[in-house]
């Protein structure tokens, strides 16, 4: 999932992790599955992302342990949803950084264009990515709200990992788009396709 060559083995920490974590599609795809959007058809919709850029990310994703694929019935035939793991919730704090550094940072094109971390225990919104300013609480995905401007008016709860399944084939194929539901009106697309 390297944007240009192959890190996982360079001795440096930040080099593995951004690896994984250095490409900002998988980010996006990322903070769809933590806002909970689980299947291919909601999160490209968000995204406006293209079928082979999404497939190629959600299966880098599963591949690299930070989503797994859970099956549903869609009216009498099986699809696939991405489910965060246990692992992929730990990045919580990366996704986190990026968008306090961001609000702090980087001036917003609207109004409407602010995301904040919040956390649930005290509802108040945080300047640290894995603690509450506020009352010193660590932040989990269970415990941690992101207020996206453009998609709601209120702070929305985080998804977390998926209790674990049986090992499956991880093969790249089973990344393909599926029929699903489209989301509802609340996480309607950005004119750009990478608004929060």
């Amino acid at each position: 999932m390297a944007l240009r060559s192959d890190w996982s083995q360079r001795t440096c920490s930040m080099a593995r992790g951004l690896d994984i974590l250095g490409d900002p599609w998988g980010m996006l795809v990322l903070r769809e599955v933590f806002f909970g959007n689980r299947r291919f058809d909601a999160i490209k919709s968000r995204l406006e992302v293209a079928d082979s850029v999404l497939t190629r990310r959600l299966a880098g994703l599963v591949e690299s342990g930070l989503l797994s694929k859970k099956a549903y019935d869609d009216g009498g035939r099986t699809r696939q949803e991405y489910v965060l793991t246990a692992k992929g919730e730990d990045a919580l704090p990366v996704l986190n950084a990026v968008v306090i550094w961001a609000e702090k940072h980087l001036p917003a094109p609207s109004e409407q264009a602010h995301m904040y971390v919040i956390h649930s225990g005290c509802g108040q919104r945080t300047s640290s990515a894995d603690t509450c300013t506020e009352c010193g609480e660590p932040l989990t995905a269970a415990n941690t709200s992101w207020h996206s401007l453009t998609r709601s008016d209120s702070p929305l709860e985080l998804a977390t990992a998926a209790p674990p399944q049986k090992a499956t084939a991880h093969a790249a194929s089973d990344a393909m788009p599926s029929s699903d539901t489209v989301p509802s009106s609340d996480t309607v697309p950005s004119q750009n396709g990478t608004a929060a």
